[in-house]
């Protein structure tokens, strides 16, 4: 059964190339017999893998897409790569797939021998990202990652310590529920069981998490859901933004918010109009998403950004010649 199993992971690694194997060639790869060959491509088959056949004289095998994604098989290198990618992903590098990466990112490492792991590790310490703005984002550590994702996945109860702004690290024991990416920062919304309350906790303050290996059954959070409950947090923390910005931006509120909803509040006016509302500690950031837009706008506040806008166009204009 074993041989049986290691055969037919290499036929489905072989097949994965998605080019086209002629018979005779890919049952001579595996060692075995043109019917042991036709016997494994059925039992990937009935593994939901849509294995195509072609018969005569240049008949073979190929695997086609099908309604629905089997389980994929990779090698050492494509793994590293996938581990790699996954990790710039969860940092924002493509909006939108934050999520999705970390829980892609957890299984493959959940699975990933340590030798593949330290490769990994290597080359995530000699790359260095690429900073936009006046402040560099705050840069979350992978492994704190991935072993908060793994508890909140697992309901384990998770130990770690955390350090408040202006305060020292203090210890931490909670019911981790979900990660909730916001701008440019990651927040794991838990139910602290010192405060019996629910706390939302930036996971670039968080250092050292530890599962107990106590389960736990899932509470009921307030609010509508996690990433609610941390804009909620935001806006009441003691030390609010900087600046309150409101734009008037003459284009419809869809538009917009493909681009910016994830750091601002649209608001529609009409058809072809909305209202931009955001709170920031750097200018620089709405400035920017406005200029991405690529429509007329107004500013209503603060007077800083008209100013910062003034600036940049007189300074963009003399690049221009």
């Amino acid at each position: 059964m074993a041989n049986t199993s290691s055969r037919t992971l290499r036929l489905l690694s072989l097949l994965q190339t998605h080019r086209h194997w002629p018979g005779p060639d890919l049952a001579e790869r595996l060692g075995v017999s043109p019917r042991t060959l036709r016997r494994d491509v059925d039992r990937l088959r009935e593994l939901g893998y849509p294995v195509e056949a072609s018969r005569g004289v240049d008949g073979g095998y190929q695997l086609a897409a099908g309604a629905a994604l089997p389980p994929l098989v990779v090698d050492d290198e494509e793994a590293v790569a996938l581990a790699v990618g996954m990790q710039a992903a969860t940092q924002g590098s493509v909006a939108g797939i934050e999520e999705s990466a970390v829980r892609a990112l957890t299984k493959v490492v959940q699975v990933m021998p340590p030798r593949l792991r330290r490769r990994v590790d290597a080359l995530r310490a000699v790359t260095v990202p690429l900073e936009w703005g006046a402040r560099a984002a705050p840069v979350v550590d992978p492994a704190v990652l991935i072993g908060v994702a793994q508890a909140c996945r697992d309901t384990e109860r998770l130990e770690f310590s955390y350090a408040a702004p202006g305060r020292e690290p203090m210890a931490r024991h909670v019911e981790p529920h979900r990660l909730v990416p916001l701008g440019r920062r990651w927040y794991l919304v838990a139910y602290d069981l010192h405060r019996h309350d629910w706390r939302s906790f930036r996971l670039d303050r968080l250092t050292a998490p530890r599962t107990t290996g106590a389960r736990f059954r899932t509470r009921d959070l307030p609010g509508a859901d996690a990433a609610a409950f941390v804009r909620a947090g935001l806006e009441t923390a003691q030390q609010p933004a900087r600046f309150s910005v409101e734009v008037l931006v003459h284009a419809p509120a869809d538009r917009v918010r493909e681009r910016l909803a994830r750091w601002a509040e649209i608001e529609e006016v009409d058809a072809t109009s909305c209202v931009l509302r955001m709170t920031t500690d750097s200018l620089d950031w709405p400035a920017m998403g406005l200029g991405a837009v690529g429509a007329e706008f107004e500013v209503r506040s603060p007077p800083e950004l008209a100013d910062l806008l003034r600036e940049w166009g007189e300074r963009f204009r003399r690049a221009a010649g």
